[in-house]
C-alpha cells in the first residue's frame, strides 16, 4: 500500500535511536551544568520529546530523497516519450531503468509500479500523478502533475510540454542544491560551535579538577549555570532557525 509522505512513523530502531539521543543530551546537560542525578531524571521528561523532533527531521530527509528520485523519474519519462513511447509504456520503461539505480524498493520505483498496476485497471495516469503530488506535499511534484493533466487532457503537444517542464524543474533543483551546498559548511560550523562550550567544561574539569565545584555546590552557582544553560539552548535554537533556509 502506497502511503502518505506527510506522515512518518518511527520504526522501533529509529525510536530507540532518537530516545537514546535524548538521554545522552539530558545526561550531558545534567553533568555539565548541575552534576545531579535528580536533574538528570527531570531532564528525561523533555528528552522523551526527542523522537517527535527526529521524526520531523527524518520526514524532511525522506521528502528530499523523493524529490531527487522524482526528478530522475521525469527525466527518464521525458526521454521515453521523446523516443516514441506512449505515456503508459513510458512509465514502465522509466520504472525499469530506475530500478537499476534505486532498486525495486526505492520510493519512486514503488510509486511507478503502483501507477503501472492502476493503469492496467484503467485508472488515468493524470489522476495517479495528482495523487502522488497530494501525498508528497512537494510543490514541484504537484505543479508537474497539474501541467501533465492539462497537457494530456487538452490534447496538446505532450512531449514538448513535458520536456520544457522537466528543464524548468532541473533549473529549480539546481538552485536548491547550490543553496544547500552553501549552507552545509555553515551548518557544520554551527554544530562545532554548539559543542564547544560543553567540550570546554569537560576539558577544564579534566585538567583542573574541582575548578567548577563552586558552581555545583552553591545556590548562586546553580542559578548561574541555569541561566547559562538557558542562553546556550536559545543560541542553538536561533542558529538553527537562521540556517534553516526553505527553498520555494
Amino acid at each position: 500500500m502506497i502511503g502518505d509522505y506527510q506522515q512518518y512513523r518511527l520504526s522501533l530502531p529509529e525510536w530507540i535511536e532518537a530516545f537514546a539521543l535524548g538521554v545522552c543530551a539530558a545526561g550531558t546537560a545534567a553533568y555539565a551544568c548541575y552534576r545531579s542525578w535528580v536533574v538528570f531524571a527531570v531532564l528525561l521528561v523533555p528528552a522523551a520529546l526527542v523522537p517527535r523532533y527526529m521524526r520531523e527531521v527524518w520526514k524532511k530527509k525522506r521528502l528530499r530523497q523523493l524529490e531527487l528520485q522524482f526528478k530522475e523519474a521525469i527525466q527518464h519519462l521525458s526521454a521515453a516519450l521523446g523516443a516514441g513511447y506512449s505515456v503508459e509504456n513510458a512509465v514502465t520503461v522509466a520504472n525499469r531503468e530506475l530500478e537499476m539505480i534505486y532498486g525495486p524498493k526505492g520510493m519512486i520505483c514503488r510509486e511507478l509500479a503502483y501507477m503501472e498496476q492502476q493503469m492496467k485497471m484503467n485508472c488515468p495516469i493524470e489522476l495517479l500523478m495528482n495523487d502522488l503530488g497530494r501525498r508528497s506535499g512537494l510543490e514541484d511534484i504537484e505543479n508537474f502533475a497539474k501541467i501533465f493533466q492539462i497537457a494530456k487532457r487538452s490534447g496538446g503537444q505532450l512531449v514538448p510540454v513535458i520536456c520544457h517542464t522537466v528543464q524548468i524543474m532541473e533549473d529549480r533543483f539546481q538552485v536548491k542544491e547550490e543553496i544547500r551546498t552553501l549552507t552545509t559548511s555553515r551548518q557544520f560550523e554551527q554544530k562545532v560551535m554548539n559543542a564547544t562550550p560543553i567540550l570546554m567544561i569537560f576539558y577544564i574539569e579534566a585538567t583542573s579538577p574541582g575548578f567548577f565545584d563552586v558552581m555545583y555546590t552553591t545556590i548562586l552557582g546553580r542559578v548561574i549555570m541555569t541561566v547559562c544553560l538557558a542562553v546556550y539552548l536559545l543560541a542553538c535554537y536561533l542558529a538553527k532557525r537562521i540556517l534553516d533556509i526553505s527553498v520555494a
